[in-house]
């Protein structure tokens, strides 16, 4: 059955799906660009017209997956309720037992990223961008007087941090903490950072 012709925005967007989905069942390093051809029975020229190397493939892949996250942390976080409101509902859905799908593919951009500079760079640059978006709804809280945070900055930092390392220890390993446990503890980490009452104090 011949394929029907896409348009170039179309074409790149059906070849990011297919990457990051052999990125999530063979890895950042080891997939190839044959396995993304493969996967849609097309040529790998044609795969290569698009994204001229492995590496570039890799992080645009990378960086349209967790762009779907970030648009979603972004509706979050520009709700019409109190910083408070807002911010505990993206550390509920940003912990790594909230809806947030992009844990594993982070993690792979972790670990490719120390050999590979492209991925590397896109990864830093959204992490930037999470990192920004949280301060900015801290600083607002603090400018309504909802709580005391003399670092806003610093405290996304921590609280991202902290969540990260959360996520490794449940993605990688398994036996992981009970999902209950886990946003008891995130709930906790944003107490500890922005002055705020734990939920049930």
């Amino acid at each position: 059955m011949a394929r029907v012709r896409l348009s170039v925005a179309e074409r790149r967007e059906e070849l990011l799906r297919a990457a990051v989905e052999q990125i999530e069942a063979r890895g950042a390093t080891a997939v190839r660009i044959a396995d993304v051809a493969t996967a849609l029975g097309v040529s790998n020229a044609l795969v290569l017209y698009h994204f001229s190397t492995k590496e570039q493939l890799v992080a645009a892949a990378f960086a349209h997956a967790a762009e779907g996250d970030l648009a979603q942390l972004r509706r979050i976080l520009g709700r019409r309720s109190t910083a408070e409101r807002r911010l505990r509902a993206a550390v509920r859905w940003y912990a790594p037992t909230g809806q947030a799908k992009g844990w594993r593919l982070w993690i792979e951009a972790w670990a490719a990223g120390l050999r590979d500079p492209e991925l590397r760079r896109v990864a830093a640059s959204l992490d930037q961008e999470w990192k920004t978006a949280l301060t900015a709804v801290i600083e607002e809280g603090v400018a309504a007087g909802e709580f005391p945070c003399p670092d806003p900055a610093g405290a996304a930092w921590r609280l991202t941090a902290y969540l990260d390392g959360l996520a490794v220890q449940t993605t990688v390993y398994a036996n992981g903490l009970p999902r209950s446990a886990m946003l008891r503890w995130a709930d906790a980490a944003l107490a500890h950072e922005l002055g705020l009452p734990r939920d049930g104090d």
